[in-house]
């Protein structure tokens, strides 16, 4: 009897499970969703499952932020991330939050948010991503305000690093505060008062 030594063909792509980890990680949070739940949703066998993700549950979470930042992300941000980026980009940026807020799949937030609520206190790998999402967003946020007072869009005597931490801890607030209560009135009016401050 023949027995063939070559390794078995993965019977799954390692990227379309991510993504659908990802969802589920991003609509129920880590804790909710159990091995279980990522077996039946993905179609592939525990076995396969934690020989593709040696980790298991966690090593497909942190993958999974990873793969949010690459690909959810730079949606997000948009043009926020342009190098001409100016004030319309940062208001363009939190409007789009609030719009996002205020639809019933917005109001799951961001997996990176939801992560630093839940998982960031007591998980080091992943408050290093958030952290790398925060750095992100607050690198774009200066460079357009520091484009903002050469433009004169803004008072020329603004802290633009300053101004931008404070922005960057507007909007995860921001987010936050949607989740619980999506009123579009309560939402603007946080990012007009956010917005006054740079006049």
């Amino acid at each position: 009897m023949y027995f063939s030594l070559m390794p078995r063909p993965r019977e799954f792509e390692p990227d379309a499970v991510l993504n659908v980890a990802m969802l589920r990680f991003w609509e129920r949070g880590y804790r909710a969703v159990s091995v279980e739940d990522l077996v039946k949703a993905t179609g592939v066998k525990p076995g396969s499952l934690y020989s593709a993700f040696p980790g298991g549950k966690r090593a497909l979470f942190l993958k999974s932020l990873e793969r949010y930042s690459r690909l959810v992300v730079p949606e997000k941000l948009g043009e926020l991330e342009a190098s001409d980026a100016s004030l319309a980009e940062v208001r363009g940026y939190f409007d789009g939050l609030v719009r996002d807020l205020l639809s019933p799949e917005g109001r799951q937030g961001c997996l990176l948010v939801n992560t630093a609520i839940e998982n960031a206190a007591e998980d080091d790998e992943a408050a290093a991503v958030v952290r790398g999402h925060l750095a992100r967003l607050e690198r774009c946020m200066t460079h357009a305000l520091e484009n903002a007072v050469r433009r004169g869009q803004v008072r020329a005597s603004l802290d633009c690093a300053g101004s931008a931490k404070l922005l960057v801890a507007t909007c995860q607030g921001l987010m936050v505060v949607g989740k619980a209560n999506p009123d579009g009135v309560l939402l603007r009016a946080i990012v007009d008062n956010a917005f006054a401050a740079l006049a």
